[in-house]
C-alpha cells in the first residue's frame, strides 16, 4: 500500500490502538518553555519526575528581555515573567533536563533553535506547549502543540494518546518570481484556503515552488500551518535538509550518521499515496503578501486594496470582516500602499532566522528608517552570526533596534508592544486583535517588506526598492 510521508512516520511510532481509534503514539524529542510550568506542577504534585530526560529540552524564550540582557535576569521587570524563567530553571534542575536558559550561548526561541541545533530531525515525532510547534516539520518531522495536560503525559511517559489526523496536500507549481518569499507563498495559501480550511489534517507542502526554498523558508511556510487551522504541517527531507543538519551539535555523527540517511530518504511518500484533500497554487502568479485585518487569512497581495465586506460571500466572513476594518481603521477600496505604518517589528519563530536578518539588510543597506523599529534575532547563536556578517551595523545605522533573542513583539509577553492605536509592519505570525499590546494594529509582511515600510513609513512593495 503506496504511503504518505505522515502516515509513515505515524505508523512507525505507534505503541497501542483503541478501538474507537485512540492511538498511544511514542514522542521522540519534546520542548518546554517558561509557560509549560503547569505541567511540571502537575506531574510534582503526583510525585513524578520527567520519565526520559535526555528526550526533553528546555528553553527561556517567551518571558525573557530582549533589552538589556547583559544584566541577565534583573532585566526581566516584571516579577511573574521573572518567577516564571527562574522556575524553569528550577524544574529542569529538579528533572535533569538540558535547559538553554538565558545566559547560555544556544539560547534563543524554541523553534529556532531546534533545527538549528539538530535537535529536530526527519522522521521524529516533536512536541511542545506551544502552536507553533509545525515549524520542525519543515525538516521532515511531525511536530505540534500540546495542552498543559498532554504536556503533562508526555514528560510523564514519553507517549501521548492522540486521534489519527486527515491528510491535506498543498502543492505549489511553477517558480517563485524575484522577491517572493516562504512567507508570501504561505500568506497566499492560508488566504485561499481560510484559517479553519485544514482544520483535522496534517499538511504537507509539496511541489517545485516549495522543493526551490531554503530551510528558512520551508520553516516559514510550516511554522504557519497551524494559521491555517492544520494540525502540522511538513516538507519531504531532500538533500537540502540533509547538508543543513550535518555537523551540528545534536545531529547523528559518523556510522549514525550515514544510518540516519538511510531512513531519512526513505521517509518521502510513496508514489501514488493518497491524501484526503488536495489543494494546489501557482507560484508565478504571486506576488508580496500582507495581512489587512485580524485574521491571517485576511490577507491580500500588495498591489490589492482593501475588500468591501459586502463583497464577501459567507456571513461568517461578512461579519468579521467589518469588525476588523473597525479595529484596523481601514476603509473598503483603500490602496494597501496607501496604509500607514507607525512601527516595525523583524523576528520571532516565523522571521527571525539568518535568512529574513539578511534580506531586511539588503533593503535597509544605506537608508534610513522613518518609523521606531526593532530586530530580535532568533537565536544567541543568530545574533552572533549575524553580527560577524556586519548586519547589526546595517540596522543601526538604519537607526533600527539591534536586540536580544526572544519571542519579542510576537507575543508582547515581554514588554516589547505595541502602542494602543499605532500600526505595525510585523514578521510574526498572528495579526488577532491585542497580540502585540493592547489596541495594536499588526500587519504580517515579510522581513523584506517590512524593512521597506521602515523606510517609506508606509506599505510598500520592496520590489519597487530592491529591483526585483
Amino acid at each position: 500500500m503506496a504511503l504518505t510521508m505522515f502516515e509513515k512516520i505515524w505508523n512507525s511510532h505507534v505503541i497501542l490502538e483503541k478501538p474507537g481509534g485512540d492511538t498511544l503514539l511514542h514522542i521522540d524529542r519534546n520542548f518546554v518553555h517558561e509557560g509549560s510550568f503547569h505541567a511540571f506542577g502537575a506531574l510534582a504534585k503526583e510525585g513524578r519526575t520527567v520519565r526520559k530526560p535526555r528526550q526533553n529540552f528546555a528553553v527561556a524564550d517567551h518571558y525573557v528581555p530582549t533589552v538589556g540582557r547583559e544584566r541577565g535576569l534583573d532585566a526581566t521587570e516584571d516579577a511573574d515573567a521573572r518567577h516564571m524563567i527562574q522556575l524553569l530553571e528550577e524544574n529542569c534542575r529538579v528533572n535533569s533536563l538540558t535547559h538553554f536558559g538565558m545566559d547560555d550561548a544556544r539560547q534563543g526561541i524554541v523553534h529556532v533553535i531546534g533545527p538549528e541545533l539538530g535537535i529536530t530531525q526527519p522522521g521524529l515525532t516533536i512536541t511542545c506547549g506551544d502552536s507553533h510547534t509545525s515549524t520542525h516539520g519543515a525538516l521532515g518531522a511531525y511536530a505540534f502543540g500540546t495542552g498543559a495536560s498532554q504536556l503533562k503525559q508526555i514528560l510523564a511517559t514519553q507517549c501521548l494518546w492522540l486521534k489519527k489526523p486527515k491528510t491535506l496536500r498543498v502543492t505549489v507549481n511553477g517558480r517563485l518570481g524575484p522577491g517572493i518569499t516562504g512567507k508570501d507563498v504561505v500568506l497566499a495559501i492560508i488566504a485561499k484556503i481560510g484559517a479553519a480550511g485544514a482544520t483535522g489534517h496534517v499538511i504537507e507542502f509539496a511541489g517545485p515552488a516549495i522543493r526551490s526554498l531554503s530551510i528558512e523558508g520551508r520553516l516559514t511556510v510550516c511554522n504557519m500551518a497551524i494559521e491555517a487551522g492544520g494540525r502540522a504541517g511538513m516538507i519531504a527531507p531532500d538533500d537540502t535538509v540533509y547538508e543543513y543538519l550535518h555537523g551540528r551539535e545534536y545531529a547523528p555523527k559518523d556510522a549514525e550518521w550515514e544510518r540516519a540517511l538511510t531512513q531519512w530518504r526513505a521517509l518521502p511518500g510513496d508514489e501514488g499515496a493518497r491524501f484526503d484533500r488536495e489543494v494546489t497554487l501557482d507560484a508565478s502568479a504571486l506576488e508580496p503578501m500582507l495581512t489587512w485585518g485580524t485574521s491571517p487569512e485576511e490577507a491580500l497581495p500588495v498591489s490589492g486594496r482593501i475588500p468591501d465586506p459586502q463583497s464577501l460571500g459567507d456571513a461568517d466572513k461578512r461579519a468579521h470582516a467589518l469588525q476588523a476594518l473597525a479595529y484596523m481603521d481601514l476603509k473598503p477600496g483603500m490602496a494597501l500602499t496607501d496604509i500607514r505604518i507607525d512601527r516595525a517589528f523583524i523576528g520571532s519563530c516565523t522571521n527571525g532566522r539568518i535568512e529574513d536578518l539578511r534580506a531586511a539588510a539588503a533593503v535597509l543597506k544605506g537608508r534610513k528608517s522613518m518609523i521606531p523599529a526593532w530586530i530580535s534575532p532568533g537565536s544567541t547563536a543568530l545574533k552572533a552570526q549575524a553580527e560577524a556578517e556586519g548586519l547589526h551595523r546595517i540596522f543601526l545605522d538604519a537607526g533600527v533596534e539591534w536586540r536580544a533573542s526572544g519571542c519579542s513583539s510576537c507575543a508582547a509577553m515581554n514588554g516589547d508592544k505595541v502602542p494602543p492605536g499605532l500600526r505595525c509592519a510585523s514578521t510574526s505570525n498572528r495579526n488577532f486583535e491585542g497580540r502585540q499590546g493592547k489596541g495594536a494594529r499588526t500587519h504580517l509582511m515579510s522581513p523584506a517588506m517590512a524593512a521597506a515600510a521602515m523606510v517609506t513609513g508606509r506599505v510598500t512593495d520592496v520590489r519597487t526598492l530592491t529591483g526585483a
